[in-house]
């Protein structure tokens, strides 16, 4: 499981490296594609072949057919260098707008690659609502 929250530097080759707490996770490939929010999100080889498995079963609905070509069509698949780095492609840097601080945030099954003060911002939203929320009232919870 993906937690917590490291903040590297994008260098100029375009490189990120990953937390060492993260590496064997990673160490057999990985997939980075499109997040919402916008972010990147980075999946080990297994997870994303699992996610593409039930995306691609629910593929009759129009919705789920559109979100599996997105998912797809901005995925590349990475491998780490030995010192933990891989590049992030040009275009999907452009969609998260990464250009040298980032985040990378552990989110159970997934890494979240963000632009960092976008996640600055996104995560104050995010603390304000959860001081409001309850789990009775999230769904999927109880």
């Amino acid at each position: 499981m993906f937690v917590g929250t490291h903040t590297p530097k994008l260098d100029d080759k375009g490189r990120l490296v990953v937390p060492a707490r993260y590496r064997e996770a990673l160490s057999g490939g990985f997939f980075l594609t499109r997040g919402q929010g916008p972010c990147l999100h980075a999946y080990p080889r297994a997870d994303f072949e699992r996610r593409y498995a039930e995306l691609r079963a629910a593929a009759s609905d129009p919705r789920s057919r559109d979100y599996l070509r997105v998912v797809l069509a901005g995925a590349s698949e990475e491998e780490l260098d030995k010192q933990g780095r891989f590049t992030v492609p040009p275009h999907l840097r452009t969609f998260a707008r990464l250009e040298r601080d980032c985040a990378v945030v552990g989110a159970g099954d997934r890494l979240e690659v963000w632009d960092e003060p976008s996640w600055g911002r996104r995560s104050a939203e995010a603390e304000a609502a959860y001081e409001q929320a309850t789990l009775d009232g999230l769904p999927g919870l109880l």
